[in-house]
């Protein structure tokens, strides 16, 4: 574990096409970007937003945490999801679901409290416990499966922690907690009274056991009332740009929020609320097209990773990432006077293949590298099978 009061950036440090050599070993190859976390938007999914229609003329003042039906829909969905009961009062909407990791923060968060954080971790979110005062304690998962470490959770855990962040199915590692891993949490947060933030954004895209989520409050049910539950709207839907998203958390918490956005710059848009209503009302099927496409190129990027020879094939259980753990590779590489950290794997693989993925030192975890199966249909693939071309020719002698 680690406490760290440095500042932190709320952006990836992600290389960009400017930054390709121009006399790559791939020359001619056309750049390739896997390392953006937002999910492809298709052409035939963009139309059929197009037609939903959307009452332009509405006015007066708009609630700072949302429309009213809105709340009521997704408190419905919980409802459907969770077995339990839910209320529109439980539920606020928000500009993105980084803002309602924020908005979350704030809420329960004062000056000098400890919030455990389990690395890797994504890079707004230190960002996000030092706005709100506090102090990220970080607490490493354990690989190879990227899990917490419960006895380790514990271990970090003292009289100043307020709260605990969580994130599954996980961004960067793609791991999604077990049920067992989950109850364990829960009750160390009863134990030690702590709020868990859960951070659900990538909770429709699991792809392993029952393809199916399942909430830590569903998991124990007896930490609903320190719980607060994290998801976008605008992520599954493609409409990502629109910045839409929501918390789900104690009638206070939600309280406390309406205060907060109405002093906000920025609070969710009428438009993107009424489309997001209108495809909820729908039944989803922008969600399950998503899902199917994310599905098959998880299953292709699978079948070209498993051709690495000095990097074990991750797992990708949920989330829209593959993570190599190159600790091994880089490793021998350093020994070897060749390539040194993952920071500099990424730099050289997008200089050798024109294709950009995150290195682990943006999460936290310098043996990391992150690569996107969320790109254009095909993309993924030919960027997929450039990387392993390029690390397989840095084989370990």
């Amino acid at each position: 574990m680690q406490s760290d009061s440095i500042s932190f950036c709320f952006t990836e440090r992600v290389p960009g096409a400017q930054d390709v050599a121009s006399g790559c070993a791939f020359g001619g190859h056309e750049f390739i970007d896997l390392a953006n976390d937002e999910i492809f938007q298709s052409l035939s999914l963009a139309h059929e937003r197009a037609t939903v229609t959307v009452d332009s003329g509405a006015s007066g003042v708009l609630d700072p945490i949302g429309l009213m039906p809105l709340r009521k829909a997704i408190a419905e969905r919980l409802a459907a999801q969770t077995g339990f009961d839910w209320s529109a009062e439980e539920i606020a909407i928000t500009a993105g679901s980084k803002e309602a990791l924020l908005c979350a923060g704030l809420a329960v968060l004062e000056r000098g409290d400890e919030v455990i954080i389990i690395r890797p971790w994504q890079p707004f979110v230190p960002a996000l416990v030092h706005a709100a005062g506090a102090v990220p304690v970080f607490v490493d998962a354990q690989r190879p499966r990227y899990t917490p470490d419960v006895n380790s959770i514990r271990a970090a855990i003292t009289s100043r922690t307020k709260a605990m962040i969580i994130n599954s199915p996980n961004n960067p590692t793609g791991a999604v907690y077990s049920r067992t891993t989950l109850q364990e949490v829960g009750e160390l947060a009863i134990e030690f009274r702590i709020w868990i933030i859960s951070d659900e954004r990538y909770s429709r895209l699991v792809f392993t056991g029952l393809h199916r989520h399942e909430s830590i409050v569903v998991a124990h049910p007896a930490v609903r009332s320190r719980t607060i539950m994290v998801n976008p709207c605008s992520q599954a839907l493609e409409i990502s740009g629109s910045r839409l998203g929501y918390f789900a958390a104690p009638r206070a918490i939600v309280s406390a929020a309406r205060k907060l956005q109405g002093y906000a710059a920025m609070i969710p848009s009428r438009e993107a609320q009424q489309v997001t209503l209108s495809h909820f009302q729908v039944g989803g099927r922008i969600e399950r097209e998503t899902y199917q496409r994310l599905f098959d190129a998880r299953d292709i990027g699978l079948n070209i990773l498993s051709n690495l020879r000095d990097v074990t094939p991750p797992r990708a259980d949920g989330a829209l990432f593959f993570y190599l753990d190159l600790n091994r590779l880089a490793s021998a590489l350093k020994d070897e006077g060749r390539v040194g950290v993952t920071d500099d794997v990424a730099s050289w693989l997008l200089k050798q293949t024109n294709v950009a993925c995150v290195a682990g030192d943006a999460f936290g975890d310098v043996n990391g590298l992150r690569l996107s199966f969320g790109a254009p249909p095909g993309a993924s693939a030919i960027g997929l099978t450039r990387v392993v071309q390029a690390l397989n020719s840095l084989r370990i002698k």
